[in-house]
């Protein structure tokens, strides 16, 4: 996206692990430019200590919020009416909402139903209704670079596999086939750059990165079900991808 997209970067601190943060950064980067960038938790507990470290180097504001009553989730409230404070203050053009909990599944809609771009970023475990509120939801999983695991302050979790690559079930080579057909020309043939889109607009979840692909072309090629194309583009100064089904698959 372009640099003047600005993005309202909201984490849930109790809910994210800190050995993420720079990948996940990076990433939202991808889509525009994080103008505001806060993390919401009770910070006098010692399950926070490992974002105090992280949180000047990469200029995220901390928002301190206790809990008032034993049981309930006051971060999440506080994180909730920040974010309708800023939408209504006209500062961002977008949101990314980093959390695995279902509780901001009404917010991610109701910021939707205002016009705002809404990206979401959370674990694996993140219920379905969370994931398909938001425009995009990147699993954090997919995120962390190897290379990066024995820095000083990441705490690898024994409990989780080094790759963690889904299958490519009937069900998603169905989504590829049919999404192509519906963008197909009469031969068949669907540019690339439009199944992507469409992919996530059908299925925010939806990344070559969860398979174990970096991007979208290698993956389908991957499934040998579909037929590739690339052509010259206007003037020949790049090439142009294009997919259809094979016939007969």
């Amino acid at each position: 996206m372009e640099s003047d997209f600005k993005l309202a970067v909201l984490i849930d601190g109790d809910n994210i692990p800190s050995a993420y943060v720079k990948e996940m950064l990076e990433e939202i980067a991808k889509y525009g430019n994080p103008t505001i960038k806060r993390i919401y938790g009770d910070w006098t507990k010692p399950t926070l200590s490992k974002w105090k470290s992280v949180l000047l180097e990469n200029a995220i504001n901390p928002i301190q919020q206790y809990g008032y009553t034993q049981g309930k989730n006051a971060t999440d409230s506080a994180m909730i009416i920040d974010a309708m404070d800023i939408l209504y203050s006209g500062q961002v053009n977008g949101f990314c909402l980093v959390s695995s909990d279902s509780d901001f599944t009404k917010l991610a809609t109701r910021l939707r139903e205002a016009g705002m771009k809404v990206f979401g970023i959370g674990e694996k475990k993140t219920p379905e209704p969370f994931i398909v509120a938001c425009d995009k939801f990147i699993y954090i999983e997919i995120l962390k670079n190897n290379t990066k695991e024995t820095e000083s302050n990441v705490v690898p979790d024994k409990t989780q596999k080094k790759t963690e690559v889904d299958k490519i079930t009937p069900k998603v080579v169905r989504l590829i086939s049919s999404t192509i057909s519906d963008l197909a020309d009469d031969d068949g043939w669907a540019f690339m750059g439009d199944v992507g889109s469409l992919l996530q607009k059908r299925q925010p979840n939806f990344d070559s990165r969860n398979y174990g692909f970096e991007k979208l072309t290698p993956l389908i090629n991957s499934i040998g079900k579909f037929e590739i194309d690339q052509r010259d583009s206007y003037k020949g100064k790049f090439k142009l991808i294009y997919v259809r089904n094979k016939k007969g698959k």
